[in-house]
């Protein structure tokens, strides 16, 4: 960067917060870095590496607890943004550079149609007249790619999908044509399609309009395709900085080298995925033999879906009802210890078929036999003892947890409503049990949810479901929120509870790296149908629907050598 002319530097920035009167926590630890003008930036790192208080200190925007010393400086024309007035910082916020938040639904207001929010923007900074404002504001989602914007911007956040919603983050964000545009994970909790077309739109109007971006993320992947910068942080450190091409294919520090291997790779399988202590600790990275995958002719079969149809009926007027059909017609088989992968976009039905096959949504019609027997046609008291047997890991794991009870509480009433243990010392001793098996302390026993990480609380989740002794697991995004690095310990911890359980999953998820590291078999699924089933392997080699094929385009790859020669 040092021959480049320099939109923005950040340096010696050190932040801190105040715990309390007597403790304060230093999350930012006297990092420096440039934005030159016309490039993008990716700012990379774990959850808690200290990304997004630095993007969020160039406009002041930290909590009020937050200690920013004196020696620190973001220069930004010619002045420091640290020591700038309030009134300075509102006339710079939005226009000159504007920030693009992670989850667009409590970024953008419920109360307001998106066009008029975007409209507020244009008066506020641009002070055109509100009529000029509304027509600028369908101009601009026209340009980030909304269909119909005229007609999309008299519409509400809650009735746009999450693409939609974060385009329109990105058209507000744009309206005034700002120098600098921060992005905080803006494509974490995309799909693959929705996730590349978002990368492609910022790429094409970071050129349009001559912006800078400062892109944060934890995946390196994405970074690969989008940035021409690349600054690595750890526990509020840099620890590399360097052009993308450099950093993928001449990686320095072991931190970078970790992030790049733990995402699971296309062209093999090893396994077990290498972690971030392979990295870091002394004798370096095992060499992890290709780990077989695929489902044969004979294999056991332990749950079987028979022409199963899921509809939903909304309200429609007064009297009236609208049947939405959410799965239609799926028949697939579950082998026995064997891992199927279900993939597809929002809204193509993997989490209704998921939920349905549990009784967690009552099928319209068709059978689920575990072990032979129709699930659908049992009493909920005859349910119960397959309840135990197949058990849910729910995407989020900060909402599946009782935040009033201990983890101790989490693990042994389930245990208790299913009569497992004679006693309430066996039911103890067996969480103590699970919480190793997870890896986690001894001591998360007597703690509650909120005292630990997400890929720790993902780990309590899975543990609560072996305190059933489960036959079948379904996990539903289990690992999409978390860090590529987290991410690997917790698809390294269910290969080897299939491996010693002989646990079946099924495993819904849009990211096809991921599934196709953890499943012998894949369904893809389009609009509540299964567009096509085959062995893992298959899948990804010889595509046979254009759908499948376009999914298997959109996954990031990073850095590769169609941009290297552009």
């Amino acid at each position: 960067m040092a021959n480049e002319q320099n939109l923005l530097r950040v340096q010696d920035l050190r932040v801190s917060f105040r715990i309390d009167r007597h403790t304060t926590f230093e999350a930012v630890k006297g990092i420096s870095f440039d934005i030159p003008t016309h490039r993008i930036v990716a700012l990379v790192g774990e959850s808690g590496s200290g990304k997004s208080v630095s993007a969020m200190s160039i406009l002041g925007l930290l909590p009020e607890n937050a200690i920013v010393p004196a020696g620190s400086r973001i220069l930004y024309g010619g002045a420091d943004l640290l020591k700038a007035p309030e009134e300075r910082l509102q006339d710079i916020r939005g226009k000159d550079i504007s920030v693009i938040f992670q989850e667009p639904m409590t970024s953008l207001n419920p109360v307001f149609p998106v066009g008029e929010q975007i409209g507020e923007v244009l008066r506020l900074h641009m002070g055109l007249s509100p009529k000029a404002a509304a027509a600028r504001a369908v101009e601009l989602l026209g340009e980030v790619g909304i269909p119909e914007p005229q007609l999309r911007a008299r519409s509400f956040p809650h009735e746009l999908s999450g693409g939609q919603q974060q385009r329109v983050m990105i058209a507000m964000a744009i309206a005034c044509e700002p120098k600098l545009l921060i992005a905080d994970e803006p494509t974490t909790a995309l799909d693959v399609t929705i996730q590349k077309q978002i990368l492609e739109l910022m790429a094409r109007l970071q050129e349009k309009h001559h912006m800078s971006v400062l892109f944060i993320t934890h995946d390196l992947g994405v970074v690969g395709e989008i940035a021409d910068h690349v600054v690595v942080m750890q526990e509020g450190a840099v620890q590399e900085q360097g052009p993308v091409r450099d950093i993928f294919e001449r990686p320095q520090h072991p931190y970078t080298k970790a992030l790049l291997a733990c995402r699971p790779r296309l062209d093999r399988r090893p396994m077990r995925l290498p972690v971030i202590d392979d990295f870091l600790k002394e004798g370096g990275l095992a060499n992890y033999d290709e780990r077989p995958r695929g489902v044969k002719e004979g294999d056991a079969v332990i749950l079987e879906a028979r022409s199963l149809n899921k509809t939903f009926f909304l309200k429609e007027g007064f009297f009236g009802k609208k049947a939405v059909p959410a799965v239609k017609d799926v028949n697939f088989r579950l082998a026995r210890g064997k891992t199927l992968g279900l993939v597809g976009e929002s809204g193509s039905g993997k989490t209704t078929v998921g939920l349905t096959l549990m009784r967690l949504h009552d099928a319209t019609s068709g059978e689920v036999l575990f072990e032979g027997k129709n699930l659908l046609a049992l009493s909920d008291r005859e349910m119960m003892a397959y309840r135990r047997r197949i058990q849910i890991i729910f995407q989020n794991p900060y909402a599946s947890l009782n935040p009033r009870f201990t983890i101790g509480n989490i693990l042994t009433e389930p245990m208790k409503i299913h009569g497992i243990g004679a006693s309430q010392k066996e039911r103890v001793d067996l969480a103590f049990e699970m919480l190793s098996k997870v890896g986690l302390h001894p001591s998360s026993f007597y703690k509650y949810p909120h005292e630990f990480s997400g890929g720790q609380r993902q780990r309590i989740a899975i543990a609560r479901c072996l305190t059933m002794k489960p036959d079948v697991l379904i996990c539903d995004e289990s690992v999409s929120a978390l860090d590529v690095s987290v991410q690997a310990q917790v698809l390294n911890l269910l290969q080897d509870l299939q491996d010693e359980f002989n646990l079946s999953y099924i495993f819904i998820s849009h990211d096809l790296a991921v599934v196709k590291y953890i499943s012998d078999e894949i369904m893809v699924m389009n609009q509540g149908e299964i567009v096509e089933i085959a062995n893992a392997d298959e899948i990804y080699l010889n595509p046979r629907q254009e759908y499948t094929r376009k999914l298997l385009a959109s996954i990031p790859r990073g850095w590769s050598a169609s941009r290297a020669a552009a």
